[in-house]
């Protein structure tokens, strides 16, 4: 359950008026319009959340709102307390990955950044909840709920943004420390030290490190362990805010993959059992919980826990044929490691009176893979479709021209002996991860022009260059199934050539200039503020394949070295042909090797403006574009097109996003209420191409969104603060997805028109208390998470069996998840009493704690993928249900917490 701080938590947290609500020093900058800020003075938040005065729908949570959250935990987690925002946690600890949205729109589609560096995958754009920054060096969060700066530095974002800023080095020394036991032998460490201010110069350092590891949640073999290490030096240059600052951070995380289960609860298998005219439906063997494809979903009460079976690999037992079997291959034998680090840097310099340069270099580093095993061969694959296995089989040492070794049809062939037998009869399961490696570099730098004291120009430029190199070696395992290597890379299998064996191999530069300016105005008596801002953005994505693509869905044939391989895989399958429109075949070459540059430019406008009715009471409104352009991995599957074809060009998809509401910010209560609309054009999705009657990535079309959010925080005196906040969200998908065709040509269309979008809550409700009762302070807070759908067809997921030439159709699961309520509690008593100080106590933590059984995070798709009659329209079958993520039980875990 995930332990957040209800927004309305905290007492005395550390915001002011000044305080960094932007995510680069340019963005901090330019709304402080230069003031000098002192902490500690001119608090404006209540109950340590506050709804910054912006003409953008903001929200803002501090560290002492953080604190109060699980040791170790997510940011993503700790977010989940604002409207708008739906985050789902694999586990209690963060460690283990999560669900996000916001406004309805997926982590794909929001942009996240930690000082300034975007921490979005360069190529899909994926968020990894669990590589975050540690808690307790996070100064503040802020959320954007429907729109990014103007200087972002991402071209992946239609929706919003998360901004979360590391603590400055104090100028006192300091010492803190954490150490934390848990449920599910959870144990973490954490320290950090502040220098203070040394040196001639009054230098501030800040250094800490933390360790954490955990048994998984739901089942008796998964562990998770993290590393984390941080750095920061501070340079104040004179008493005008001017600084220069360099951190460091490098993250290391080893985790199984676990608690992810097929989407359904019929609690017995169904099968067809006779001969027609006399078959009938027969329920066999029961349903167990479970990862595995027949398994299910825990049903009412059920325990949210399975055993897997620890097993033994199939060894080499002398000449012969052997088989592999399945050790090993199970989800939750899966690791999904990673090693991810970044150096930055920032500045603020003032280069005349009114005049202030500010720059936010960073430079980032990515070793992960992710991902299962597979069974290689030892011997040939014939590449000529009209030949097979048999040939090669019967052909010593694969002489035929045709038998050729590489990654063939997604299987290995290595042409040698793997397990020491002797003989190329075997197959052995092989570890076949995919892995990633990212060397990236981000300039974000802008010039502050203050006018005079009512208006403002700003001017700025960000550079973003990500070099990305995807790949898939392979690496062998142990007798017991688990990797001598989770990273193959580090000793990757070669084939009988030298070649290594990959199941993919391609490079990307994900390329991003964009200028933007931006003016702030004051009018009236500063009761009207206006700010407008207008960005250029130039992305380009240089794409280089080394593999030959063989499927629209993005099927490669990977030979390496081995040039003899990928030239008799493209002599014996020179040309593609599928059936188009009108079932007219459309035949193109076959696309080897080779580079496809792409490039994506977009005027992005944004403008917004906030009129104070009273001192306290304000209007707001915002507008603003968004733009996403389609990701490597998609790009990569439209290889298969040649390059001058629609399909292998899809288009950058784009929003309009629109914001209004009121808001109140008083000494004691703060609220605020929006009104939200986007309109959502040219989605990017997978989905069936009617032109070439098969499935591709491309644009579906348009969907519109709209909402409201809400919040109020309320100190009635100051041992208290009380907090609730709301949310309503509805989409609406504008037409109909043609999905397939029938033999005589009429369309079949998925029912999505009027549809909403799947995987987003309809609502959620929360909120939260805290008291501080002396030396005890006690907080509670609870959310509701309104019921998702499964698809965007808004239909329930089905099971279809034929019985005596009839389909019998079983719904197995509803078409939405079940809204479901979380409750955590958490509790501080100090030891100030004993001689300690106010910065030691221990701190008691209760995650989930009616033990709620729930839902938690999936991925949506369009439909269940239906087979039809092509004659009839009809629906015969339906694919397997999609995976969801349990949410984690009832979780305990106590902090002792060291400061001084």
């Amino acid at each position: 359950m995930r332990m957040k701080l209800f927004a309305g938590v905290a007492c005395a947290a550390l915001l002011v008026p000044g305080v960094a609500y932007g995510q680069s020093t340019g963005s901090i900058d330019f709304e402080n319009e230069g003031d000098v800020v002192v902490r500690g003075t001119r608090n404006t938040d209540v109950g340590g959340f506050e709804s910054p005065d912006t003409t953008k729908a903001k929200a803002v949570l501090t560290q002492e709102f953080i604190s109060r959250t699980a040791p170790g935990q997510s940011i993503n987690d700790t977010i989940n307390q604002l409207p708008g925002v739906s985050f789902q946690n694999n586990d209690p600890f963060g460690s283990a990955g999560g669900t996000l949205s916001i406004r309805g729109f997926d982590s794909t589609r929001i942009s996240q950044t930690f000082d300034g560096v975007p921490l979005n995958d360069s190529g899909n754009y994926a968020i990894y909840s669990n590589q975050q920054l540690d808690p307790e060096l996070i100064e503040q969060v802020n959320v954007n709920l429907g729109t990014t700066d103007v200087d972002s530095p991402t071209a992946g974002a239609t929706g919003s943004t998360v901004n979360y800023r590391t603590m400055v080095p104090t100028e006192q020394f300091g010492i803190k420390a954490v150490g934390s036991r848990g449920d599910f032998d959870f144990f973490r460490t954490f320290g950090m030290l502040n220098t203070g201010a040394i040196g001639p110069w009054g230098t501030r350092i800040l250094v800490s490190a933390s360790q954490a590891r955990n048994d998984v949640v739901f089942n008796n073999i998964g562990k998770i362990r993290k590393q984390q290490y941080n750095a920061r030096i501070w340079q104040a240059l004179g008493d005008n805010g001017d600084f220069i600052s360099v951190s460091g951070h490098y993250n290391v995380n080893r985790n199984n993959f676990q608690g992810s289960l097929p989407l359904r609860r019929d609690l017995v298998q169904r099968s067809v059992t006779g001969t027609a005219p006399n078959q009938t439906v027969s329920e066999t063997n029961p349903r167990l919980v479970g990862s595995g494809s027949a398994n299910r979903f825990p049903v009412g009460d059920e325990a949210a826990y399975y055993e897997i079976a620890r097993c033994q690999t199939n060894q080499a037992s002398g000449p012969g044929a052997q088989t592999a079997n399945s050790c090993g291959s199970t989800f939750d034998e899966r690791y999904n490691p990673s090693n991810t680090g970044n150096f930055r840097g920032a500045a603020r310099i003032t280069l005349a009176d009114g005049l202030v340069f500010t720059i936010d270099p960073s430079y980032q580093f990515v070793k992960a893979n992710g991902g299962g095993t597979v069974v290689a061969q030892e011997g040939f694959r014939d590449v000529n479709p009209a030949g097979g296995t048999a040939n090669c089989a019967t052909t010593p040492n694969g002489a035929q021209v045709s038998c050729q070794i590489g990654y063939i049809a997604g299987t290995p062939y290595f042409g040698r002996d793997l397990n020491g037998d002797g003989d190329l009869l075997d197959t052995v399961r092989v570890l076949a991860p995919s892995q990633t490696g990212t060397r990236r570099v981000v300039v974000i730098s802008g010039v502050r022009w203050d006018v005079n004291d009512f208006h403002t120009l700003r001017l700025n430029y960000t550079y973003d260059r990500a070099r990305h190199r995807q790949t898939g070696e392979l690496g062998l395992l142990q007798a017991n199934g688990i990797p001598f290597d989770v990273f193959p890379i580090n000793d990757p299998l070669k084939d009988a050539t030298g070649a290594v064996l990959q199941k993919r191999d391609r490079k990307s530069l994900a390329i991003l200039h964009k200028v933007s300016t931006e003016y702030r105005g004051e009018y009236f008596d500063e009761k009207l503020v206006v700010n407008a801002g207008l960005a250029a953005s130039f992305m380009t994505r240089n794409l280089l394949n080394f593999c030959a693509t063989s499927s629209a869905a993005g099927f490669i044939e990977c030979f390496g070295t081995n040039t003899a391989g990928l030239t008799a895989w493209l002599a014996n399958n020179p040309t593609q042909t599928i059936t188009g429109a009108n079932n007219t075949p459309v035949t193109f070459a076959s696309q080897g090797p080779q580079r496809r540059i792409l490039k994506y430019d977009k005027i992005l406008p944004n403008i917004g403006l906030t009129f104070k009715l009273t001192p306290q009471f304000q209007l707001f409104g915002n507008y603003s574009k968004g733009l996403q352009v389609p990701g490597t991995d998609n790009l990569y599957n439209s290889f298969f097109f040649a390059p001058n074809m629609e399909q292998a060009n899809p288009r950058p998809e784009t929003t309009d996003n629109f914001d209004a509401g009121f808001r109140f910010r008083g000494s004691n209560i703060q609220a605020q209420i929006s009104g939200w609309y986007t309109d959502y054009k040219d989605r990017l999705a997978s989905s069936y191409d009617p032109d070439l009657d098969r499935t591709i990535y491309r644009n579906l079309g348009r969907v519109k969104k709209w909402g409201v959010d809400g919040s109020i925080s309320y100190q009635p005196v100051r041992q208290l603060n009380v907090y609730g906040f709301g949310s309503y969200l509805k989409s609406e998908i504008q037409d109909d997805v043609q999905v397939g065709r029938l033999a005589n040509g009429t369309p079949i269309f998925a029912p999505t028109a009027g549809k909403r979008e799947g995987g987003q809550p309809i609502f959620t409700l929360g909120g939260g208390a805290q008291a501080n009762l002396g030396f005890i302070e006690l907080g509670f807070n609870a959310k509701r998470t309104g019921p998702r759908y499964v698809y965007d067809t808004n239909e329930p997921v089905r099971q279809a069996l034929t019985v005596n030439g009839a389909v019998q159709t079983f719904e197995i699961f509803p078409a939405k998840v079940p809204a479901y309520t979380l409750v955590d509690a958490n509790m501080r008593v100090g030891l100030a009493w004993a001689g300690l100080g106010n910065k030691t106590y221990f701190q008691f933590n209760l995650l989930n704690v009616f033990d709620k059984l729930y839902v938690g995070g999936f991925q949506s798709n369009l439909n269940q993928g239906p087979t039809y009659n092509t004659t009839t329209g009809a629906i015969s079958n339906y694919g397997n249900p999609p995976n969801a993520q349990l949410g984690y039980p009832r979780t305990f875990i106590g902090s002792l917490i060291v400061g001084f």
